[in-house]
């Protein structure tokens, strides 16, 4: 808002001053005046999705007989205006205002009229045109739903399957590399690495079933439920209308909630992808931390890879590089956690027929989305895609791993075993020069039983 002018409008509570070049009007204003609280305002995503569904509302009613074309048309095209994202400094309230977004509703309602009845050359209400057949009560529930589904499809799925791609590949390519397993931090039998990369992907790809688990509830919308579930003021066929419009212009199959009166009063379609989210984030960290490890040094750590260097690791220490990406990663999922423990408290939050808490809910859901989206593509593309092995450094561990006379445990017994390690441990000694002193086994024998790469396998069931 560039002008220090303004002009007057008014609402069902009278008159107020609205700066002079805003879309918005009297209600978006007393929002702006009621909640100047954190600066946050709704997502662009959240915008979009109000955008598209004022746009599919209107041709909905249109189809019902219930506005006529040139004013449809008019709405429409203002709606998808908002919808690309063209007005969204008309968009100012703030996250943390009336619970059911009825200000988010209005703020819609008031910059589409604005625009569609320059357009039409004629007015256009708010309310009685642009808001025709709706409620704030079911649009918001929708946007949360519509949002949330457009950035699983755009940003999170792509996300993750670029990340599960990228290490199955990985693994392919570090399939022949044999280092010593690690359980509780501590010296284990032998993996291969692309076992271990394996174990990483696995993780991905069930995070992926879990979020595409959530879309036959995330596609059902609470549009046509109106102010309590019961419909009052919307066609009986408008929901059905709505939805389908909103399919052909996403591509997702929408469809009405099997129950508006759920669809109103609960929030646990966004709970569930919220959850399904946390649960890719703590995989995400389990993977973020692994990389942190096993690229730890160079000197006094694993050294197990180098990731790429990307950027000088210290304001005092020359040459020092960070391993940067795994550690965004992490900070991600930490976001994710403590998002979905709002949003859970928030679910929880509903009373009767409505949930007041749908502005939060939407705003840390789709940050979620977000943020877990690109970081999943940012771990693929700039710290897994491109690390390499340090080979020897895994040899020279692995042969002098002790852990290993556990494959000698079915013929000399867990005992001698036990004692095995323990002079191994302490002398510095390859596990297979001690148990040659301490058995009757055979080079031959300790050389069949002590192959690192015949003990790699197994592990995964097709």
């Amino acid at each position: 808002m560039s002008s220090k002018g303004y002009r007057t409008e008014r609402d069902s509570m009278g008159e107020l001053h609205v700066p002079e070049d805003a879309l918005w009007g009297a209600q978006t204003q007393r929002a702006v005046d009621n909640f100047p609280i954190s600066g946050l305002t709704m997502p662009r995503q959240f915008i979009r999705a109000l955008g598209l569904i004022k746009w599919a509302a209107a041709g909905a009613n249109s189809e019902l007989g219930l506005i006529p074309t040139k004013q449809t048309k008019a709405i429409q095209v203002a709606a998808l205006e908002v919808a690309e994202g063209q007005h969204d400094e008309h968009f100012p309230i703030d996250v943390f205002q009336t619970g059911s977004g009825t200000s988010s509703n209005m703020n819609a309602n008031e910059v589409i009229a604005h625009l569609a009845s320059e357009k039409l050359g004629s007015e256009i209400h708010p309310n009685d045109d642009v808001n025709m057949g709706q409620s704030s009560n079911d649009v918001i529930p929708t946007a949360v739903h519509l949002s949330a589904a457009l950035s699983v499809h755009e940003i999170l799925l792509p996300g993750l399957r670029h990340l599960q791609e990228t290490i199955e590949a990985k693994a392919v390519e570090t399939d022949s590399v044999i280092k010593t397993g690690r359980t509780h931090l501590m010296d284990a039998m032998p993996v291969r690495m692309g076992q271990e990369l394996g174990g990483w992907a696995s993780q991905i790809t069930h995070g992926i079933e879990r979020i595409e688990g959530c879309l036959p509830r995330l596609t059902q919308l609470a549009q046509g439920g109106t102010a309590v579930g019961t419909g009052i003021n919307a066609h009986p066929k408008f929901g059905g209308k709505v939805a389908v419009l909103l399919g052909e212009q996403t591509g997702i199959p929408f469809r009405p909630a099997n129950n508006f009166f759920e669809a109103l009063a609960s929030v646990d379609g966004a709970v569930e992808l919220s959850a399904q989210m946390k649960t890719v984030a703590v995989s995400v960290t389990k993977i973020a931390n692994d990389l942190r490890w096993m690229n730890s040094g160079p000197l006094a750590g694993l050294a197990e890879i180098a990731l790429p260097s990307l950027q000088p690791g210290s304001s005092i220490m020359p040459g020092k590089v960070n391993p940067v990406i795994p550690e965004a990663l992490a900070m991600i999922s930490v976001q994710v956690i403590g998002n979905d423990a709002a949003i859970t408290a928030a679910g929880q939050s509903g009373n009767f027929q409505l949930n007041v808490m749908l502005p939060v809910v939407a705003y840390n859901l789709l940050q979620s989305a977000e943020i877990l989206g690109n970081g999943a593509a940012l771990l693929a593309d700039k710290a897994i895609a491109g690390f390499t092995v340090n080979e020897d450094k895994l040899n020279e561990a692995l042969d002098r791993n002790p852990i290993l006379v556990t494959a000698l445990n079915s013929i000399i017994g867990y005992e001698k075993g036990a004692a095995i390690a323990k002079q191994a441990y302490q002398e510095g000694r390859p596990i297979r020069d001690v148990a040659k002193e301490q058995t009757d086994l055979t080079d031959k024998e300790l050389d069949r039983l002590l192959d690192a790469a015949e003990l790699t396998k197994g592990g995964i069931k097709s």
